[in-house]
């Protein structure tokens, strides 16, 4: 086999397409060589590596050391530097690259191949000593963090104190001789806290660093952000050893990243960053301010552009941007270095962007010509929309505005302070939302950025950690606030006007204007219009499958019907009936002693109902609507506490003793699997009459009186024989019937049953005889099927999760192997049945999106969801018929 793969003077041995194999680093460095842009020479090792090394107890494949040797060779003679000489050294960068961008959460090492000998070597190169031991420093400081375990900050802490000695601010200011006197005290230091030398043989410097790389894609920031993002573990990482180009060797040098268009709003200007005299990790870090690389967002007090500090080549960088674009036609992010006045290209791979800048650049693309519409409709990922549904601030409140940062992710977050990643975490377990505050972020912090509401840093640019991992998330963000000065020991932070905002307080962040507000500020709900309309426009065009809503009043109707639904999937009848205004007759209805008592109960709910249901077919306006009759068990609409027993017992004129036994009688120790559903439609008919009754009188009235065609879909659920269904269809029938003949209207009624029970989907074929339709409850399908409760499974499931026992939790994304088994077998029983049967879901996975386009593999008619992921299952499905991977 072929392990590691070369590419420099325009030739590659890999191109783009091969980011299994090559990681997406390793194949846009291919390319990017083919095409003709300059790329400083190197070798990538494959992500095959990666995965044998972990399947043979981290060892390296036979061959490998052979192949590096040679390829290192190549480099050797390509830029005419010998690795290890002391006369003209070469010094190279080894970085991961998974297939997937992971940006900032696996490990990189800068100029490795400096020791005591080399540095000398590059002192004669570049005829500069400062530059020389800045370089040896940084080596030093990375390797011994990223290959040797050492706590960055023990390093760092020396290196303060030297400025702090030396009365200056930057690293920058700081001389020749204050770095080789560092990098003294960092071998000293790293020998007395490690108990072993810091290595000066390069080549074990370079089989460190590749160990290093393949180590750090099972690190725990590296877990947890594949998890979020649902990348498999076997991928693996490819490793990227690349020559090393300065640009720190003077005020002719720079580094940069850039976006080819703005990442957060999807604006088609050259957006990025850069610093003179700097190293990458110098822009993304925060430890400097970034200057802007054009003046296309030039704001007064801005720092000087590259474009009029290094105008020749920031127009090479133009042109480049172009070429990029025109090749991989989708917005690139990029990272660049001047070496004494040369620009070299190290990075391209598509930018991480927000929900509002994927829509924007997609819909543009198509308008430009680069993109075709259905490329457009997969090239916005559905969970992203889950950004644009949700509320931004009110432009009509109260705010105090206490600092102000740049808007480096936008979105509208609320929170109480936290400033660890870990106190983030564990508040958001116990449902408190917060606002974590750092000086700046690190990948460590991964699993805290995605628990909050919003991330505030005091340092750092747009492109850094804080700010691309929050876009990628999804996550509003404002970085950069030098208003703020964070004290991790106090607790606490302070703005510039003196505010003090203690761990605990609420603050309110608007990632769009980079404002930070004392205090709760009240939102507004999202927009589906424009660039978003035009998107949705396309995905409906192309997508087979329907979407509908969960909606249980008419302003959840409402906002399904603005957001795309085609229809209510499932209304919850159930929850119409706990309003205080019902709840007593409610419960005069359950605690009756006969079968009068009950329908006395049930004539002062008939008309609440059929207010509701009025006011539902009105929002749809003809679409399908499917009631579910009552469901929960009886228990959870009875009174508990002694007062509330004692006012109902007044108002029955029962005794409160005799309520307390019927309460007792009417527990059940397990009340998902008890006395529910159609049982009591069977044991307690009365009930469901009701609803029939009131269903169909609504419909009657707005057919009769306002023209209106509505098709009501009646839902028996928890059906697990076929009697049942049978029992409960007659007695439907009988009601609509009888309420049409007294209207004197005819109205077209469904009547099927919710699939949610094993027994159900096994017998389906039987079941559809006696079913217009069938949906599938897939939230008590997955209980059933599992033989757990989802209120009581969050104490091990995400222990299952974590340890690789389940992939998902099976309440979030269908369980396709087993409880989607069972949907395709209840799909193809019935369909034999009945071939007219229409069939979707209802169940929360109805707004997942792998749990959609299982769905529509199936052959499902719809799916049904809560109202603010209906655009997001449109997407799903449009993705679906697109064969979307």
């Amino acid at each position: 086999m072929k392990y590691v793969y070369f590419f420099g003077a325009g030739k590659a041995d890999g191109n783009a397409k091969m980011k299994d194999l090559l990681g997406g680093k390793g194949a846009n460095l291919a390319e990017m060589t083919s095409i003709g842009l300059p790329v400083p020479a190197g070798f990538t090792i494959t992500t095959e590596v990666c995965t044998e090394y972990y399947k043979n107890q981290q060892n390296y494949p036979a061959g490998l050391k052979e192949e590096v040797a040679a390829n290192l060779r190549a480099v050797e003679d390509l830029m005419g530097k010998k690795f290890g000489d002391a006369k003209n050294p070469l010094l190279v960068s080894v970085r991961s690259g998974a297939r997937a961008s992971m940006p900032g959460m696996m490990d990189t090492i800068l100029n490795l191949g400096l020791n005591d000998t080399t540095v000398q070597g590059i002192i004669a190169q570049s005829g500069d000593e400062r530059f020389a031991y800045d370089a040896y420093r940084r080596f030093v400081q990375m390797y011994s963090d990223v290959v040797m375990g050492m706590h960055k900050d023990e390093l760092e802490q020396l290196l303060e104190r030297k400025k702090e000695a030396r009365g200056v601010h930057l690293d920058t200011e700081l001389t020749a001789a204050d770095w080789k006197e560092l990098v003294g005290a960092f071998k000293e230091k790293i020998q007395e806290t490690l108990g072993v030398p810091f290595p000066e043989d390069p080549e074990a410097q370079l089989w460190g660093a590749i160990g290093a790389v393949f180590g750090s894609w099972m690190n725990q920031r590296a877990i947890t952000y594949r998890k979020l993002n649902s990348i498999p573990a076997e991928w693996g990482t490819a490793v990227n050893v690349q020559s090393m180009v300065f640009g720190n060797m003077g005020d002719d040098c720079a580094t940069g990243v850039a976006f080819t268009r703005d990442p957060s709003t999807g604006e088609n200007y050259f957006y990025g960053e850069y610093l003179v005299n700097a190293q990458g990790e110098d822009v993304v870090a925060g430890i400097r301010t970034p200057q802007p690389i054009n003046r296309a967002k030039h704001k007064p007090g801005d720092l000087p552009s590259m474009e009029e500090v290094l105008p020749d080549c920031y127009q090479q960088l133009v042109g480049i941007r172009e070429i990029l674009e025109k090749h991989y036609r989708d917005m690139q992010d990029i990272e660049f270095t001047i070496e004494t006045g040369k620009l070299y290209m190290l990075q391209t791979r598509n930018g991480k962007r927000t929900a509002k800048a994927a829509i924007k650049v997609a819909v543009d693309m198509v308008s430009e010509g680069l993109i075709d519409e259905k490329t457009a409709v997969l090239r916005v990922a559905p969970n992203q929309l889950d950004q644009l549904l949700h509320p931004s601030l009110d432009p009509k409140a109260d705010k105090k505005v206490i600092a102000k940062g740049l808007p480096a992710s936008p979105g509208a977050a609320s929170g109480a302070v936290v400033f660890t990643a870990d106190e983030a975490e564990s508040q958001a377990k116990l449902g408190n939302k917060v606002i974590l505050v750092r000086v700046e972020t690190s990948p460590e912090d991964i699993h805290g950025m995605h628990a909050a509401q919003g991330i505030l840093t005091a340092r750092g640019g747009m492109t850094s950690h804080a700010a691309v991992v929050a876009r990628g998330m999804g996550k509003c963000c404002v970085a950069g606030c030098g208003d703020i000065k964070v004290d991790y020991a106090g607790g606490k932070f302070a703005a510039k006007d003196g505010t003090v905002i203690n761990k605990g307080d609420v603050i309110t962040l608007d990632g769009g204007t980079g404002e930070v507000m004392l205090g709760a500020v009240p939102t507004v709900a999202a927009s589906a219009s424009g660039d978003f309309a035009t998107l949705m426009g396309w995905v409906d065009k192309f997508r087979r499958m329907k979407v509908r809503a969960n909606a249980d009043t008419p302003h959840d109707a409402r906002t399904a019907r603005e957001f795309g639904a085609e229809g209510i999937g499932l209304c919850r009848t159930e929850h119409m009936f706990f309003e205080a205004t019902r709840i007593a007759a409610v419960r005069e209805m359950i605690l009756a002693a006969d079968i009068d008592g009950r329908r006395k109960a049930l004539a002062k709910i008939l008309p609440m109902q059929k207010g509701d249901f009025i006011g539902l077919f009105r929002e749809m306006k003809g679409l399908p609507v499917t009631i579910r009759l009552l469901d929960p068990p009886l228990h959870e609409f009875l009174p508990q506490e002694d007062k509330d027993i004692e006012e109902l017992s007044r108002t029955m004129g029962v005794s409160a003793q005799t309520l307390r036994h019927k309460v007792e009688f009417l527990h059940e120790f397990n009340p998902m699997l008890g006395h529910r559903g159609c049982r009591l439609g069977v044991t307690f008919p009365e009930i469901y009459d009701m609803q029939v009754q009131a269903i169909m009188e609504a419909a009657c009235e707005l057919v009769r009186d306002e023209g209106f065609e509505i098709v009501p879909e009646i839902m028996i659920p928890l059906v697990s024989v076929t009697k049942e269904l049978s029992l409960m269809r007659a007695n439907a029938v009988a009601v609509c019937e009888d309420v049409m003949a007294r209207y004197k209207v005819k109205v077209n009624y469904l009547i099927g049953t919710m699939i949610e029970l094993p027994r159900a989907a096994i017998t389906a074929d039987s079941i559809a005889t006696e079913a217009d339709f069938f949906s599938f409850g897939t939230n008590d399908l997955t209980q059933t099927t599992f033989g757990l409760s989802r209120d009581d499974a969050g104490k091990f499931l995400p222990f299952y999760v974590e340890n690789n026992i389940i992939e998902e939790d099976p309440f979030v994304s269908l369980d396709q192997d087993g409880v989607g088994a069972l949907v395709k077998m209840g799909f193809e029983k019935g369909r034999s049945t009945r071939a007219s049967l229409k069939v979707g879901i209802c169940g929360e996975h109805g707004g997942d999106p792998s749990s959609v386009i299982f769905c529509d593999s199936v052959g499902l008619d719809y799916v049904s969801c809560s109202p603010f992921r209906v655009p997001i299952a449109r997407l799903a499905a449009a993705h679906a018929t697109l064969g979307a991977k």
